[in-house]
């Protein structure tokens, strides 16, 4: 994962650089975007191209792209109008750092680079249009749950349980689907390879926001990088506040399970994703 992290890294900073916007400007964008995080998004997008494909490296603009907007999702959401955040990865968020007007711009600014990106480096045009469209629609859907999670919205006949889902297979599980759909589609993925990995990333996708939520219940500011028990206090549903921790836990290891049979489907390529879905389901950050 080092080595694709890395190649994201310089893929990412590449193209940043070589953007002509104002210093003040890029400087924030490095600061949000280059200042560590998991990289997981980019790290699906890979890996599901190489499960279907054998070569991970065909998806690493597409992975770059989510992680811009992955990256402008977190700025706005830190800021004093949505979360209200002032720790990042261990750092002062960015609009504590630069100032709200900048933290706002600088998400701008990702989002649409996200798709510049994709446009500059997909010379397929049928490809790079199946991305964008991809992209666009996760945006959307990232943002109708952050909609649902902080105004509101939803409809009333729902059960608690049927409310975080509807949340976070938005909010959350979104933007990871996007990647891992557009790793496969840059491996040129047929029908029942497209299936497998989508199965996959909608399990890991609602796996990976549990976890958070125990972390958010459990894990510790040094673990986390952020400060955490924020959610319970701001009035917000949680999936241990709902279910409870160890039946929390149980889901986690139920959608594990779900995931590594859909990247089974796969065949020996799959593995890697297996891999990153356990890897993912005790993550400890």
């Amino acid at each position: 994962m080092n080595e694709i992290i890395a190649a994201v890294d310089s893929r990412l900073e590449r193209f940043v650089a070589s953007r002509a916007l104002p210093p003040h400007l890029l400087d924030a964008i490095r600061y949000a975007l280059l200042g560590g995080g998991k990289r997981l998004r980019p790290v699906l997008a890979w890996r599901s191209c190489e499960a279907v494909c054998g070569s991970g490296e065909r998806a690493i603009a597409a992975g770059a792209a989510v992680e811009l907007v992955h990256s402008f999702s977190l700025v706005h959401d830190d800021l004093p109008a949505m979360d209200d955040d002032d720790l990042r990865r261990g750092r002062p968020t960015l609009h504590i750092r630069s100032g709200e007007a900048m933290a706002i711009l600088a998400g701008d600014a990702m989002l649409s680079l996200a798709f510049e990106l994709i446009v500059e480096s997909v010379e397929d045009a049928l490809l790079a249009n199946s991305l964008v469209r991809e992209l666009s629609q996760a945006t959307a859907g990232m943002i109708a749950g952050q909609v649902y999670d902080t105004m509101g919205g939803l409809p009333h006949s729902l059960s608690p349980l049927e409310r975080l889902h509807m949340i976070h297979r938005n909010k959350t599980g979104a933007l990871i689907r996007a990647a891992c759909r557009m790793g496969a589609m840059c491996g040129a993925a047929d029908s029942s390879a497209m299936d497998a990995v989508t199965r996959y990333a909608d399990s890991v996708g609602l796996m990976f926001q549990i976890v958070d939520d125990l972390l958010d219940s459990e894990g510790t500011l040094e673990q986390t990088g952020k400060r955490t028990r924020k959610d319970a206090a701001a009035g917000k549903l949680t999936f241990p506040g709902v279910l409870g921790l160890a039946a929390s836990r149980e889901e986690v290891e139920r959608l594990r399970g779900e995931a590594c049979l859909a990247a089974s489907i796969l065949g020996p390529r799959g593995k890697p994703l297996a891999d990153l879905a356990t890897l993912m389901a005790s993550r400890k950050a």
